[in-house]
């Protein structure tokens, strides 16, 4: 079967939703993804942001006790 052909319409109106809510995925918690957050002002976007940040903040702590439990059994 032969690809799809498909226009892409543009409006202002469509415009403007893109720019005030960025279509994104999961982002890492480093600092350019925190202040550009801040940067957009976007409420939710915001509150997602520091949730994840949190969790991955949670999880590599945990790790990183694991990582100096398995470090003192090898010293032994």
């Amino acid at each position: 079967m032969p690809a799809r052909k498909t226009t892409k319409k543009s409006t202002k109106k469509a415009g403007k939703a893109k720019a005030a809510r960025p279509e994104t995925g999961p982002v890492p918690p480093y600092g350019e993804a925190i202040r550009g957050a801040i940067a957009r002002g976007d409420a939710q976007e915001m509150k997602n942001v520091a949730a994840s940040a949190r969790k991955w903040m949670s999880d590599v702590q945990s790790a990183l006790k694991q990582l100096e439990g398995a470090t003192k059994k090898s010293k032994k």
